[in-house]
């Protein structure tokens, strides 16, 4: 199972989900087995692009000092929600980490899922947020909750900067504008 397994699993209720199958050896040596329902069939179509969608939960794609140009946001998503969301080890309140989920789940992942990382531009960001018929703070917290997600792949060594760092918020109209 190096290299893990797909399943394709029936619910109570709503469409099959794939589940992911792999395992990882811990800090004693011992062999932890692990799996994550990585989407519906209407999500992924078939086994191929659930393996893709997985990649980034493997230990040795994980752990690679070099770029890895084919992670996309999706998967992204994925080790966030393993290493920081579900770990338990995460600095964050139950309530931000319900806030980040829904974020990302609403807004970030169904626009920005597919793309790779290093095509994610900080004019194309700022362009889509300003679309969005939304109140400025609630386009500042996906920002900030999609600039938490490129602090994340800096973090682990996924990727090598933050693009959304550059992504401008609009002042409030009549505010006294600081240099």
């Amino acid at each position: 199972m190096q290299q893990g397994s797909v399943l394709l699993l029936d619910r109570k209720e709503g469409p099959k989900v794939w589940s992911f199958r792999w395992s990882e050896r811990d800090s004693h040596g011992r062999r932890t087995y692990m799996k994550r329902v990585i989407g519906t069939v209407d999500e992924y179509e078939d086994e191929a692009a659930v393996r893709k969608a997985a990649l980034g939960l493997l230990p040795q794609h994980r752990h690679r000092h070099e770029r890895a140009p084919s992670m996309t946001i999706d998967q992204l998503c994925e080790h966030l929600e393993q290493y920081e969301i579900r770990s338990g080890s995460s600095l964050w309140s139950i309530a931000t980490l319900r806030t980040y989920r829904g974020y990302i789940r609403r807004w970030i992942r169904p626009r920005w899922g597919t793309h790779p990382l290093d095509e994610v531009k900080a004019v194309e960001v700022e362009a889509w947020l300003r679309g969005l018929t939304l109140a400025r703070a609630s386009r500042a917290k996906i920002r900030n909750v999609f600039s938490v997600l490129f602090n994340h792949a800096c973090r682990y060594e996924l990727f090598d900067h933050n693009p959304i760092r550059f992504v401008r918020q609009r002042l409030n109209v009549g505010a006294p504008q600081t240099c």
